[in-house]
């Protein structure tokens, strides 16, 4: 069967040949202090960013990096990567889980929330540690042992009425080409799946990662795929971003760009403008832009209802429709995002 052989899938070997994305993926900044460093930032801060790494490791490419603004302690792309003492306050409604996720788990590494479509925990690994994740305290050990695979896939045999399969995590493009090309053969073993869509915040910070050998499988006959990318700010869809994401629309597959409205990063109109723009030009169409997940740690970030209708108002004036992406909340046990404006 499709799932034991995915269960047999044997760990990655180090080598030489490892591909140019790979090599950056793992070219990593996890200590607080090097990153000030390197960005000729005060290490006024570090004790409270060496304490908040301690609950959710820093994380970041030096890729990424390379578009930090050096010695400006407000740049928008470092407030999204650097831990912070205000990641330890306690807010009143911010808890671990503030999707209800476990709720929502009939077998490890899988959730179901939303009709004809779940979502698969494919790992738990992401390029970049973002600071307002909503899954920065998930199980994902509980999800990543034993038999997940043979489990999820038997339930989605056993659904017919699934027709959506969701690739996240974690982030599913941290993983190799041949694991992918493993785990979409088993998945076109289950004839009711008709679409794939995968969420990744991969290429915004490593671009290469959308190498040809990728595409190849994602535009592949069996699957009309969706790849939803997360780019918050106008200043990491790069150039060479947008030149992949030409040759991706090119090829067939349907782009589009999931947002976070962030305090501090994106929640003035000219960067969402920006960001619109931007995204058109790399072949991206903006989707949504979320209001923040209640997560403990990520209070500072979020921006009040009233400012984030008012600032999508102006949004809509400022651009075409097909530009402006819906202003949404996910809340727990509805059926569907919730759209404050569309």
């Amino acid at each position: 069967m499709a799932s034991r052989r995915l269960a047999m899938i044997p760990q990655e070997s180090a080598g030489w040949e490892l591909p140019d994305w790979q090599r950056q993926q793992a070219d990593l900044i996890t200590d607080p202090a090097e990153l000030l460093a390197l960005l000729e930032l005060d290490a006024a801060e570090l004790p409270g960013s060496l304490a908040a790494a301690q609950d959710f490791p820093l994380r970041v490419p030096r890729r990424y990096v390379d578009l930090i603004e050096k010695g400006n302690p407000r740049d928008p792309l470092l407030r999204q990567v650097l831990s912070v003492s205000a990641e330890l306050e306690v807010a009143p409604g911010y808890g671990p889980d503030p999707l209800e996720e476990g709720d929502h788990t009939p077998v490890p590494g899988l959730l179901h929330k939303y009709q004809g479509r779940a979502l698969l925990v494919v790992t738990g690994a992401c390029a970049v540690h973002c600071r307002y994740c909503f899954r920065r305290h998930f199980p994902y050990q509980s999800h990543l042992s034993g038999k997940r695979w043979e489990q999820a896939l038997a339930w989605l045999a056993a659904r017919p009425d699934i027709n959506e399969v969701i690739l996240s995590g974690g982030d599913p493009l941290t993983l190799t080409n041949r694991r992918i090309q493993q785990l979409l053969d088993a998945l076109a073993e289950i004839p009711h799946l008709r679409r794939l869509r995968i969420h990744s915040r991969t290429p915004v910070v490593i671009p290469e990662r959308l190498d040809e050998e990728l595409l190849a499988l994602l535009s592949a006959p069996r699957w009309r795929t969706v790849l939803v990318l997360h780019a918050n700010h106008p200043r990491e869809v790069s150039d060479s971003l947008v030149d992949r994401g030409r040759q991706w629309q090119r090829a067939g597959i349907t782009l589009l760009n999931q947002s976070v409205l962030l305090a501090g990063v994106n929640d003035q109109l000219e960067t969402l403008v920006a960001l619109s723009d931007r995204l058109h030009e790399a072949g991206v169409l903006p989707y949504y832009l979320h209001q923040l997940d209640r997560v403990a740690g990520a209070a500072h970030f979020a921006v009040q209802d009233e400012d984030a209708l008012a600032l999508h108002k102006a949004l809509r004036a400022s651009l075409p429709g097909f530009l402006v992406p819906r202003l949404s909340r996910e809340v727990p046990g509805e059926p569907a995002k919730t759209v404050l404006a569309g």
